[in-house]
């Protein structure tokens, strides 16, 4: 099974301009994410996918395998559609740029998980930190018996109505792995109700019939969308070290 991993990395993030080439603890973001993909021996390559000359750059002057996509992409899996296109695979993972906390499990994770010829699309969750199940930044997921996703919320899900604090909430992390089909169809379909109401693009998947299998990792991981975002993913990291 071939499987290779693509970054998506624009320049012109709206929150927290040029983010992907901000430095955290003195790697960029772009950097702590292909090394994190890198560290999978399973992947045939990690691609940066960009709309940006001066993150071509950087990747060339590190030797990182890149290409140029289009400036129109809605998502960074639009971004990954294009670059799919001219780069042949079985499997193809998702590696936001945004993630600096990615580790090589979530990809190793993702390999596991698409072993199974009968899966199409696979993502990651993890135990939802209790700081994280009222966030509404930290999209919530439930999944059925099998793995397989029910629904994707920013909101608490399931809901404890009876207030027993023995409900388990899962956090979806933002790595996610394609066959080509499932890809290429998500692509070819408009933007879906849930998907609008949620800001959520994996619902368009589910609300079209599509399923989503979840594997469980124990590494917890921070997007980053803004300044304090940054600073917290910065203090995580010089603790650790």
């Amino acid at each position: 099974m071939k499987v290779v991993a693509i970054i998506p990395a624009r320049i012109a993030s709206t929150r927290l301009p040029r983010k992907v080439l901000r430095e955290i603890a003195g790697q960029t973001m772009l950097q702590r994410v292909y090394e994190a993909a890198r560290g999978c021996s399973a992947l045939a390559d990690v691609i940066v996918a960009t709309d940006s000359n001066e993150i071509l750059s950087v990747c060339e002057r590190n030797g990182w395998t890149a290409r140029m996509t289009a400036t129109t992409h809605r998502s960074g899996t639009d971004r990954v559609h294009e670059v799919a296109q001219s780069v042949a695979a079985d499997v193809y993972i998702n590696v936001q740029g945004d993630e600096p906390l990615a580790h090589p499990d979530h990809v190793n994770a993702l390999v596991e998980l698409m072993k199974n010829s009968g899966k199409d699309v696979g993502t990651v969750k993890t135990p939802c930190p209790p700081q994280d199940v009222n966030n509404p930044n930290a999209v919530k997921v439930v999944t059925d018996a099998h793995g397989r996703a029910l629904y994707f919320s920013r909101s608490p899900i399931p809901h404890d109505r009876e207030k027993t604090g023995d409900v388990r909430y899962f956090k979806h992390l933002g790595f996610y792995a394609y066959r080509k089909p499932a890809l290429d169809r998500f692509c070819s379909l408009p933007e879906s109700t849930l998907e609008r109401s949620e800001r959520l693009e994996q619902l368009r998947f589910l609300e079209n019939g599509i399923p989503i299998y979840v594997t469980e990792t124990i590494h917890d991981t921070i997007g980053v969308d803004t300044e304090d975002d940054l600073r917290r993913v910065e203090g995580l990291i010089l603790a650790r070290s």
